[in-house]
């Protein structure tokens, strides 16, 4: 949630804000490289284009097939960007369209079990990629990295909706 101006990060020195981005800014580099997708599609015995890959992950992890619509707003692409995609996992057998029982006018997109271990292998690759660069770290650090990893994206993605809903105002 968007925090007010007397919250403790407003008066956090900004040394401590600039480590922070920095650091983002490393991890977020170090996660979206090119050359990083390439071993880690091979280490899982792939093929998926990285741009690809968040689309995956969303559909596997969903309850429910998508519609387009939702998985372009939640990756903030345009519809067609989203479309275009869709069509090529299609072809290569990793999701499936099927009628939106809503709404007979509409699709919706599923992973196909095809795109479900391909997720599954870079996925397990990715868990040994960290095992590997934090192998001596505690238990109870990681606990404590993953639940404040997940503390910040929450707050981040409240700040996000907050800071949509005031542009749309």
């Amino acid at each position: 949630m968007p925090r007010s101006e007397a919250s403790p990060a407003s008066s956090v020195d900004d040394d401590y804000l600039i480590e922070l981005e920095h650091a983002l800014t490393r991890i977020a580099h170090l996660l979206t490289r090119a050359r990083r997708h390439g071993r880690t599609v091979a280490a899982a015995g792939v093929t998926v284009d990285r741009a690809n890959v968040p689309l995956l992950r969303m559909l596997a992890d969903s309850a429910e097939p998508m519609r387009m619509g939702e998985l372009a707003a939640c990756l903030d692409v345009e519809a067609p960007h989203i479309t275009r995609q869709i069509q090529r996992l299609e072809r290569s057998g990793y999701v499936e369209r099927i009628p939106d029982p809503d709404d007979r006018r509409a699709q919706r997109v599923r992973i196909t079990d095809t795109g479900r271990a391909t997720v599954e292998a870079v996925r397990a690759v990715g868990r040994q990629h960290i095992r590997n660069a934090l192998g001596d770290w505690s238990t109870e650090d990681l606990r404590q990295l993953a639940a404040l990893n997940h503390r910040m994206v929450d707050d981040f993605l409240a700040n996000a909706e907050h800071d949509e809903a005031a542009d749309r105002k």
